[in-house]
């Protein structure tokens, strides 16, 4: 009898510290520098995920190799929930091309945050004022054009995927996240980089060009760029962004994390800063986002192997 009832309430304490979660601050691993879009858009989406789990949100940056460094610090964490992982579509991409050895299986699907479409972006310091006089400007010298991009990750593909579609052979230059991208650009060191409207002011103020938006339809917020598709390139591409936490994290913990998360994105401060930054709110719970992951995964596998790319 005296073991039966220590039994339960040693399920009752175990019941309760569950319950409890969190208890102390929460690390969110962002796995690229301050200051670039991954960064931005989850520093405004901590504050709002802060508020509905009722505990603080710290954002960790710990860059390098493509995202791979983050990563792996992320996959070896203990699996309690006080450490969370920002990601984007370039955990199936760097894994597909060789760059990393993390797998978006590493981890357990949190939610979807936001979704932001690509926008191909040159220097001012460039000749050309459209995409047609880039592509024509390509094929009469072919890999002199550089691109800046991230290896193995989505600034990376999206140009591939242009470079395909055009039939064209650009140069590429690798940076180690958007931070340095632009750094890049600005300075007029590159000609081309994988860019967004988040760079909206400086293209108004001159220090950069738009040439094409990768989306269906064109963008309210830049009227005046064209899409791909209209210039008749077969060319839609965004980056979804969410929340990853390490594989063996509890069903509990993981279940408090996604309704917190439902709520996060909906707070009106992190909309007016998605809006600001060219991006759309894309919010897919714990088993919709799963299921993304899952198509994505095989989408981006393929689309490795079309590019050449695939080492794995």
């Amino acid at each position: 009898m005296r073991v039966l009832t220590i039994a339960a309430a040693l399920l009752a304490c175990a019941g309760a510290a569950q319950a409890a979660y969190p208890e102390r601050p929460v690390k969110l691993i962002v796995p690229w520098a301050a200051g670039g879009d991954t960064d931005n858009i989850f520093r405004p989406f901590a504050q709002a995920l802060q508020k509905h789990l009722g505990e603080t949100v710290v954002i960790a940056n710990i860059g390098g190799a493509s995202g791979t460094v983050g990563a792996r610090e992320a996959r070896g964490a203990a699996a309690d929930g006080y450490t969370l992982f920002a990601v984007h579509d370039y955990i199936h991409l760097t894994y597909f091309t060789g760059v990393a050895d993390v797998a978006y299986t590493d981890f357990k699907p949190i939610c979807s945050v936001a979704s932001t479409p690509s926008v191909l972006t040159a220097s001012p310091k460039t000749k050309w004022q459209s995409v047609p006089e880039l592509v024509a400007d390509a094929k009469a010298r072919p890999g002199a054009i550089s691109v800046g991009a991230t290896l193995g990750s989505t600034s990376h593909f999206f140009p591939a995927i242009f470079e395909k579609a055009a039939g064209i052979k650009l140069k590429y230059v690798s940076y180690d996240g958007l931070a340095q991208r632009m750094n890049a650009i600005l300075g007029g060191h590159i000609d081309l980089t994988d860019g967004n409207l988040t760079q909206k002011g400086k293209v108004q103020a001159g220090q950069l060009r738009f040439l094409a938006i990768a989306t269906e339809k064109r963008s309210a917020e830049i009227p005046d760029v064209p899409t791909f598709k209209e210039l008749g390139l077969d060319v839609v591409y965004a980056v979804t962004r969410g929340l990853l936490a390490p594989k063996n994290t509890p069903d509990a913990v993981l279940a408090t994390l996604d309704a917190a998360c439902a709520k996060a994105v909906g707070e009106a401060d992190f909309v007016k800063s998605m809006k600001a930054q060219g991006t759309d709110v894309r919010h897919l719970g714990r088993a919709a986002y799963g299921e993304f992951l899952k198509r994505a995964d095989g989408e981006n596998k393929a689309l490795a192997q079309e590019l050449g790319l695939l080492r794995r």
